[in-house]
C-alpha cells in the first residue's frame, strides 16, 4: 500500500487488517512446517499472537484462511478504467472476451506474485479433497462476480454468463498445462484464451 493510500485507511480499519494478515500468514507458515492436518485453529492464533475470537472474526475455519484472498475491489476497478475507453459490451462475446481475458490474467498475476505461497496453496490443495472442494466453491464465486462486473457495465447476463464460463474454462485449461509453475500459469492461461480465436471486438 502506497504511503498516501495508507493514510486515506482509517487507523481501525490498519489494525484490522495488520490482525488479519498476520492470521494468514501464521497459517501459511504452521501449514507449511507441519502439513494442514496437523495444524489447529488454536496454533494459528498463537502463532499470529491473536485470541481464538480474534481468529473467528476474520475467518469461519483453518480451511478459509487458505482462501482469504478477495480480488474483487481490484477488478471492478480495473474493468472500470478499461471499460471507460474500451469496446461496449452489451450482447457482444468477443467484447466481453476482451474484459474477462484481462481481469482473468490479472487475477493469475496476483495468485502467483508469490511463487512459494502459491505452490504451498496448490500442493494443499491437492492432497486434500474437501480444500479441492472449498477451492472448487471459490471458483464458482469468482465466475459469479465476473458476470456481475460484466454487468454492471452494460453486458446482457447471459452474455456475461458465457463470457466467465470461458474465461474459467482457460483457467483451467491453463492450469492443467503448467499449473505447477507459477512462473509459466499466466502465459499458459494466456495461450488458452488466444485458441478461442480471435478475442478482439
Amino acid at each position: 500500500m502506497s504511503e498516501p493510500a495508507r493514510h486515506r485507511v482509517p487507523l481501525r480499519e490498519r489494525k484490522q487488517q495488520r490482525a488479519r494478515q498476520a492470521i494468514v500468514e501464521a497459517a501459511l507458515a504452521l501449514f507449511a512446517e507441519r502439513g494442514f492436518d496437523a495444524v489447529t485453529v488454536s496454533d494459528i492464533a498463537e502463532r499470529a499472537e491473536v485470541g481464538r475470537s480474534t481468529f473467528f472474526r476474520y475467518f469461519g475455519d483453518k480451511q478459509e484462511v487458505l482462501f482469504a484472498d478477495d480480488h474483487r475491489a481490484q477488478l471492478a476497478e480495473q474493468l472500470a478504467v478499461q471499460a471507460a475507453t474500451g469496446p461496449a459490451i452489451g450482447d457482444s462475446l468477443p467484447a466481453a472476451l476482451f474484459y474477462v481475458r484481462s481481469l482473468v490474467l490479472s487475477t493469475v498475476e496476483i495468485i502467483t506474485s508469490e511463487p512459494d505461497g502459491y505452490e504451498l496453496h496448490e500442493r494443499l490443495v491437492a492432497q486434500h479433497p474437501e480444500l479441492r472442494a472449498r477451492s472448487l466453491s471459490k471458483h464458482r464465486a469468482y465466475a459469479r462476480t465476473l458476470v456481475d462486473l460484466l454487468v454492471s457495465h452494460g453486458a446482457e447476463r447471459a452474455t456475461a454468463t458465457l463470457a466467465a464460463e470461458f474465461g474459467l474454462a482457460c483457467y483451467y485449461a491453463g492450469h492443467a498445462a503448467d499449473g505447477d509453475d507459477p512462473r509459466r500459469l499466466r502465459g499458459a492461461v494466456d495461450a488458452a484464451f488466444a485458441r478461442l480465436g480471435s478475442l478482439r471486438p
